[in-house]
């Protein structure tokens, strides 16, 4: 059996200027370990496991983020679709060796993701545990679009939670409606969740670009935002409360966005 569900979230890497000022932050940060040695794509471990990647921009008009990949069994399929349903595929379907293949793509409002079809390399050996990939949102100010797009091209099912404090994980920041995705052949909710689509209000500037925001789960919310401070990172949503335990948004040093949850201690990877 592969290792990811098709259209579940499989892997996670940084775009970044300085990729050895990256691993020195993300070291210290989470503890994250990386071969000596290794080129322009810098792998990240956690006990030995893989939990994402490092990359030194290769070009300096790209931006500095964090990006999310969803696993596919068909990535020439998965990219027809995404035309089909109105997005752009930014780099076509490529081999990277025996690892798998890769594709870059934009959903109708703009937002960034990658397609993974797995070939050696399956994606995350770890997760859902501290100091690695939990959960990831898009935020979009085309909510019906979005909704449709993802639900065309990925199977999506769609619960919808609305208000301050519904039940996804950065519901409270934006304020306002959320949509919990599960893949399809699930029964739809918190349950079997693996993603969600959240709204960028007018509270935010209008040039604020559509964005993924991917999380990490760690033991302790307050103390991982004050470390990132110590390192020379921003805190851009103070610690708070949610149904879910208690996140923080933060940047690294060099300014890529990215959340922490500490989970309820009733949860997986909280003990």
């Amino acid at each position: 059996m592969a290792a990811f569900a098709r259209s579940a979230p499989c892997w996670v890497d940084v775009q970044l200027p300085d990729l050895e000022a990256g691993k020195r932050f993300y070291g210290e940060l989470f503890g994250w370990t990386f071969r000596a040695g290794d080129g322009p794509y810098a792998d990240a471990f956690s006990g030995g496991k893989l939990v994402a990647a490092l990359a030194a921009k290769q070009d300096g008009r790209m931006p500095t983020a964090w990006g999310v990949y969803f696993a596919t069994d068909d990535i020439v399929a998965s990219a027809a679709r995404i035309r089909e349903a109105g997005g752009q595929v930014i780099t076509e379907p490529v081999r990277a060796g025996r690892a798998g293949a890769l594709a870059q793509a934009a959903d109708p409002g703009g937002a960034v993701f990658g397609l993974w079809q797995a070939g050696d390399r399956e994606g995350f050996q770890k997760q859902n545990e501290p100091v690695s990939f939990c959960w990831t949102e898009v935020y979009t100010r085309q909510k019906d679009r979005v909704d449709a797009f993802y639900e065309q091209v990925f199977g999506f099912q769609g619960t919808e939670l609305d208000g301050p404090g519904a039940d996804g994980p950065g519901t409270s920041e934006s304020g306002l409606d959320f949509r919990m995705w599960s893949p399809a052949g699930t029964e739809p909710g918190p349950e079997t969740a693996i993603g969600g689509r959240s709204v960028i209000t007018d509270a935010f500037p209008a040039e604020m670009p559509s964005y993924f925001l991917s999380y990490f789960a760690v033991r302790d919310c307050n103390s991982t935002a004050g470390h990132a401070v110590r390192l020379g990172g921003r805190i851009s949503a103070p610690p708070f409360d949610i149904p879910h335990g208690r996140m923080a948004v933060l940047q690294d040093d060099q300014g890529a966005v990215f959340a922490v949850l500490q989970p309820p201690v009733s949860e997986k990877g909280a003990e």
